[in-house]
């Protein structure tokens, strides 16, 4: 009775310390949703807070200040209830005494959806018998298969990250390096993959802090130095821009942008120059009503300032992969120097910062309401897995390598015959866009025009291409095309096609192995004596043991000594002196 009183008096001082934050998350979440469930979001909330009420975090506080602090992130993202929920209670399967059948049981099938997802995620991110590669690779494909099923997860996952990301600090120093390590190379990678600018450029530039913090603490002193400087410069360009719209009777929000920390130092490596030497610190960013007023505004721009027409970028007209859209020109200031402006709507504006998460439109009671672009991203992540399903964890390197293209890539657009629009990376080929158009013109492709001319294989596509592919029935993928292809699909059909051959190959070489020895030793090469030792060797059938023959995985000898061990006695004896003087 006394142990019960305790927790019990544990959760009251718990409510008392918590139930204005929560208070505040509500107000938040009804701002956006007048329509939220609130009696729906209390019990989370309460479920979550009594599940935790024993639980520090390194920093000494309640843990459940993390889960409320995870909420708050999705409610800035103006997520539904049934996310903000799942946010409330991720922890409570990995870290208490409940179980996902608890969850459904308490609040439904969706949120025990979304926490099982980000549990499993969880669950590998700590397993540190593998090696960081194979984890990494482990944890993006665990990532995928809970994607597939919902994409809230990887929003609540990288939700989590990020509160856990601002807290680091408190984590034992062994501890940091591997956290902050996984989040530049997994989180934000996905944060960019779905177009979430804001969080990824948080998790970049915290990862930044720990990974090198001599160089992050250096560059932010340095840019502490100039910030005086660098704001009249940006005033001298927004004032003449904020005065022409006016004069137009154009509403819109001007301001500068600074670029965030990591962006700035990865151009300093890149081009390897100081920070005096970079001058596209910061973008300014015009915010309009409407799509037509981005176009009227650039006219504007253009006439107060010289343009840089090639790099003049129209995302409107061809969005972005992960959904971005905007107009991006450059303008040359009075000192020479170049100046990227930005020109979007508000809802444009939202996209480019939320990505995915302004894309879910839900409301309660009436199901989701999600936009083409959301299940566009669905359908993304479910095509990554049909190309990697079975891989094993000995091609995490190449399972690596096709995501980061996937993953973080410019993009170029090209043209079909027909005048289809196809996006590929940029340096991509036209293997590239034989695949992206179909895998089996892609297996045969055998050359192609661009814009009337016949090119190479490998000649890298420019955007506005009109790209033909010809194709022949005997063409198949080579060896030599992995040097130059570019997409992740082309890479998966190239190898797997290359695989294939291999195996037939070694299924051959194998069968010839074997017959030449058992006809030499007046053995019967049965379909049945193979079958048993491919069974008892762990191989799925006879080819495949034929296969390790040929490639040299299972000598001939151990063949031979398993056909000995179900012959009777005599004739084993028999057998032997005959392989024996066969080897002499």
């Amino acid at each position: 009775m006394l142990a019960i009183d305790v927790k019990e008096e544990q959760f009251a001082q718990l409510k008392a310390q918590y139930d204005p934050v929560f208070e505040e998350l509500k107000k938040k979440i009804c701002a956006y949703n007048p329509q939220c469930d609130q009696e729906f979001l209390e019990r989370a909330y309460n479920f979550g807070l009594w599940a935790h009420r024993e639980q520090r975090r390194f920093s000494g506080e309640p843990y459940f200040e993390h889960c409320l602090q995870v909420a708050h992130i999705l409610a800035d993202m103006r997520m539904d209830s049934i996310t903000i929920a799942a946010g409330l209670l991720h922890d409570v399967v990995e870290d208490t005494g409940f179980t996902i059948k608890d969850i459904e049981e308490e609040f439904g099938e969706q949120v025990a959806l979304l926490v099982d997802g980000v549990t499993k995620i969880t669950e590998l991110s700590g397993r540190k018998n593998l090696s960081y590669e194979v984890r990494q690779a482990e944890t993006f494909r665990k990532m995928l298969l809970s994607m597939a099923k919902d994409l809230r997860v990887i929003i609540i996952k990288l939700a989590d990250r990020l509160h856990n990301m601002r807290t680091l600090q408190h984590v034992p120093a062994k501890n940091r390096l591997r956290i902050a390590l996984e989040t530049r190379d997994v989180y934000a990678p996905l944060a960019h993959r779905f177009g979430m600018h804001k969080v990824k450029s948080e998790l970049e530039d915290l990862a930044f802090k720990y990974l090198e913090n001599k160089q992050f603490v250096d560059l932010v002193r340095r840019l502490n130095q100039k910030k005086e400087e660098r704001e009249a410069y940006i005033q001298n360009i927004i004032e003449p821009i904020k005065e022409e719209l006016k004069n137009h009777n154009i509403k819109a929000e001007v301001y500068g942008r600074p670029k965030h920390l990591y962006s700035i130092y990865r151009k300093m490596k890149l081009r390897n120059k100081p920070l005096e030497e970079i001058y596209d610190l910061f973008a300014i960013r015009i915010i309009v009503e409407k799509v037509e007023e981005c176009y009227y505004v650039l006219g504007l721009v253009h006439n107060l300032f010289t343009p840089v027409y090639e790099r003049f970028k129209d995302y409107i007209a061809m969005p972005k992969f992960n959904g971005y859209q905007s107009l991006h020109t450059t303008i040359v200031d009075k000192n020479g120097h170049m100046v990227e402006i930005q020109i979007r709507t508000f809802d444009m504006h939202r996209v480019a910062e939320m990505g995915i998460a302004a894309h879910w439109r839900y409301k309660e009671g009436m199901g989701d309401k999600r936009t083409v672009e959301f299940d566009s991203q669905v359908q993304w992540v479910r095509q990554l897995l049909e190309q990697y399903e079975g891989a094993s964890t000995t091609s995490a390197q190449e399972f690596l390598e096709s995501l980061k293209i996937n993953l973080y890539q410019d993009e170029v657009f090209v043209f079909t015959p027909k005048g289809d629009v196809i996006r590929l990376p940029v340096g991509a080929t036209p293997v590239d866009f034989a695949f992206a158009v179909h895998t089996n013109i892609g297996m045969h492709c055998i050359g192609a025009k661009v814009n009337g001319r016949i090119v190479p294989l490998k000649y890298e596509l420019k955007s506005g291409d009109l790209v033909e592919i010809i194709t022949s029935a005997n063409q198949h993928p080579h060896q030599d095309w992995l040097t130059f292809v570019k997409t992740a699909k082309a890479r998966h059909h190239i190898r797997k096609y290359l695989r294939e051959v291999q195996f037939e190959h070694s299924v051959k070489l194998g069968d010839e192995i074997i017959t030449k020895y058992f006809k030499r030793y007046g053995l019967k090469a049965g379909e049945q004596t193979l079958a048993r030792i491919a069974k008892e060797l762990l191989y799925d059938d006879e080819r495949q043991l034929k296969a390790a023959v040929g490639r040299g995985d299972v000598s001939i000898d151990k063949i031979l000594s398993l056909v000995l061990d179900e012959k009777p006695k005599e004739e084993k004896v028999s057998l032997i002196k005959r392989i024996f003087r066969g080897k002499k």
